[in-house]
């Protein structure tokens, strides 16, 4: 049956599907899905598409409810006035409410050739362009992946699992979100899989070749081909509608999600900037922050006080190749402790996490309202960063 209350989210992947399937626990509330593909990025597994050992996709009939409407296209404006989004086809769709979920992409790398000549892998269609470029390549070209990241550890892994000559640029310290025992531990299997990995403020890269990459110490690595997964960016839709956002460009809110501009705008995922004091970009904080958007929509619809942000847990877990990973324990406020599982059972949990994502979208699909992780008790570390700002701010300005 088709609501009096029009919903709109923006974006298909882990926050905007779990706002979507949350806001359908309403009977008088019709929510649609806008997103550019037909299909679910399950985008935590990219490097395995990189590898060849997984699709990295799902198709949303596994993870989407089913009274969600999928239109398939791209966002070119918000139109926060006329309450609509103008579609690249030409077409509106109108709104009630909007949630912005747009998540994230690769950065520009600002950095001399990169553009041209090395391959980014924030998306689908990034992988789906390099893969054909790595089928190219002998398999003793050497490849040389630039990123110390999760993204850049997990795909480097993979290319020398797959027995590629494989070299991971980091251009700062490999794994910085890690404990120094964690990082040992990704060093350790790194160099196992035969991994050369060059790390340090030298090791900044200045500029990328059809054939080698130039390091700020002024050595030049060969490679044949050449991975960039240093850093992300944000899709400039909101600042292009006129919303404030933050220097990144994501959607500036409070502590509710909520658009600074708009109270019928709210955002979650890696395009937020609530309080201008940004999550880490990840999937472990995009799904609770779309089931905390769904639900200030909800409390709103309901005539009561949204609640604000509390998220309480940390962590971050990398594999390195399909038989070893690194899982990385953080305390409350996000910040890696000295606790890491590694080896085998370490990939065992990665990929315990990479089954449990569709899995709890499915459920929250099948029964909207079920899931509870945005909910834990915490967030003491961020209530204090807020009020710290509060005190900077008037100094700030005076």
């Amino acid at each position: 049956m088709a609501g009096d209350i029009d919903v709109v989210v923006v974006g298909g992947g882990y926050a905007g599907v779990m706002a979507a399937n949350r806001l359908t626990q309403r009977g008088d509330v019709s929510v649609t899905l806008v997103n550019p593909r037909p299909t679910f990025v399950h985008r935590v597994r990219l490097h395995q598409l990189v590898g060849g050992t997984d699709p990295a996709v799902v198709d949303y009939e596994e993870v989407l409810a089913k009274g969600v409407r999928l239109v398939v296209d791209s966002v070119a404006r918000i139109d926060a006035a006329g309450r609509g989004v103008e579609l690249a086809d030409g077409g509106v769709v109108g709104y009630d409410y909007l949630v912005y979920a747009v998540g994230s992409g690769s950065a520009d790398p600002g950095v001399l050739g990169a553009a041209e000549f090395a391959y980014p892998l924030a998306s689908l269609e990034e992988v789906q362009r390099l893969l054909p470029v790595l089928d190219a390549a002998s398999a003793s070209a050497m490849v040389t992946v630039v990123g110390g990241g999760p993204l850049g550890i997990e795909t480097a892994a993979e290319l020398a699992e797959q027995g590629r000559r494989v070299t991971l640029v980091c251009g700062g310290v490999l794994g910085p979100y890690l404990h120094a025992r964690g990082r040992r531990s990704v060093a350790k299997h790194l160099a196992v899989l035969g991994v050369t990995v060059v790390e340090g403020s030298d090791a900044k890269v200045t500029a990328v070749t059809r054939d080698a990459v130039r390091l700020a110490d002024g050595r030049e690595l060969s490679s044949a081909v050449t991975i960039w997964t240093a850093g992300f960016g944000v899709p400039d839709l909101a600042a292009c509608s006129g919303l404030s956002t933050d220097a990144l460009g994501r959607l500036l809110t409070d502590e509710t999600l909520t658009s600074v501009d708009d109270e019928r705008i709210v955002a979650a995922g890696d395009s937020a900037a609530p309080s201008g004091l940004p999550l880490r970009m990840s999937c472990l904080y995009a799904m609770p922050m779309g089931a905390r958007a769904a639900d200030t929509v909800l409390s709103r619809l309901a005539g009561v006080r949204p609640e604000p942000l509390n998220q309480t847990f940390g962590a971050q877990c990398i594999s390195l190749g399909r038989n070893a990973g690194v899982f990385q324990f953080a305390n409350k406020s996000d910040i890696a402790v000295a606790l890491h599982i590694d080896g085998r059972l370490g990939a065992k949990m990665k990929e315990g996490v990479c089954k449990g994502i569709p899995k709890h979208l499915s459920e929250e699909a099948h029964k909207p309202g079920g899931y509870k992780l945005h909910r834990m008790k915490g967030g003491a570390g961020r209530r204090k960063a807020l009020e710290a700002m509060a005190v900077e701010t008037p100094a700030a300005q005076s």
